[in-house]
């Protein structure tokens, strides 16, 4: 088939079947992310949950929106939350480092021979400034 031969409604008909086909990759994929980010769930619900998800694909998906279609929002939210939490200490961990802090550091760095010393009095230097 040339590229010449393609009308417009097989080229419109091409596009909506890519567009299916991501969003169909989509939705597989969420529902694999959702299902292993449950911990209540067990292994062995887990696979079989994959199986049929591998077997009887397109009515798998179906139930799994409805059925845990409301778990998954939780879920997620849960997921963000707990990220936007470890984010969120660790940026207040890295900001509350004082100066004796960094001293230290550096004076550790001096040590084991990675600042010579006008290194570390022009960092030092800089630091106490």
């Amino acid at each position: 088939m040339l590229l010449a031969d393609i009308t417009f409604g097989e080229l419109l008909l091409v596009a909506l079947e890519i567009f299916f086909f991501v969003i169909w990759i989509w939705i597989l994929i969420t529902i694999l992310s959702d299902l292993f980010r449950d911990h209540e769930l067990s292994g062995w619900a887990k696979a079989a949950w994959v199986l049929f998800l591998v077997f009887i694909p397109f009515l798998t998906a179906l139930v799994y929106l409805i059925a845990r279609g409301a778990g998954m929002r939780d879920r997620t939210i849960k997921a963000q939350a707990d990220t936007k939490k470890h984010f969120d200490e660790y940026v207040q961990k890295q900001a509350h480092s004082t100066p004796a802090d960094e001293l230290h550091k550096l004076n550790d760095l001096k040590e084991k021979g990675a600042l010579t010393a006008e290194e570390f009095d022009k960092a030092k230097a800089k630091l106490l400034a």
